[in-house]
């Protein structure tokens, strides 16, 4: 087994990386999005559908926020790019947050036409596309040893 050399982030506070802090909010209000817009199919109490334009809403300004971090340790530092899996994990999460935008902007039509049909393939999408993106940066930082303090 070969050691891993450390690559250290460029975005960091206190030598913390911001990128992997900022990622679980966007994840998750992604997947809460998607949850909500099934219950808002099912019960067509328009709550749950406002409740989906509001995690869209949130998760695209965290995720907007974690690209920002994402993009200074990607283009900060050439060890980051140099990882297999960077350049695959940096376009899936760009088109994860592209779906996310356009997503968000359907949501802020009437609640049954922000739904369905277009509201909840583009939510099921961005869900399917975020085990992928995950998997990548989950290798970037425990095989790449990227973001990882010596």
């Amino acid at each position: 087994m070969q050691d891993i050399v450390p690559v250290r982030s460029t975005a960091q506070i206190a030598g913390h990386p911001i990128h992997p802090m900022l990622v679980p909010i966007p994840i998750a209000c992604f997947i809460g999005a998607l949850l909500t817009d099934i219950v808002y199919l099912v019960s067509a109490e328009i709550m749950w559908a406002d409740f989906s334009a509001w995690l869209l809403l949130v998760g695209v300004v965290f995720g907007v926020l974690a690209a920002i971090a994402g993009l200074t340790d990607f283009l900060g530092n050439r060890l980051v790019r140099a990882q297999t899996p960077a350049w695959p994990h940096l376009i899936g999460n760009a088109v994860v947050l592209i779906l996310a935008i356009i997503n968000a902007l359907i949501h802020t039509r009437d609640a049954w036409t922000s739904v369905w049909p277009w509201g909840l393939v583009l939510s099921v999408l961005t869900v399917l596309i975020l085990p992928v993106t995950g998997w990548l940066g989950w290798a970037m930082v425990y095989r790449h040893g990227v973001g990882v303090a010596r």
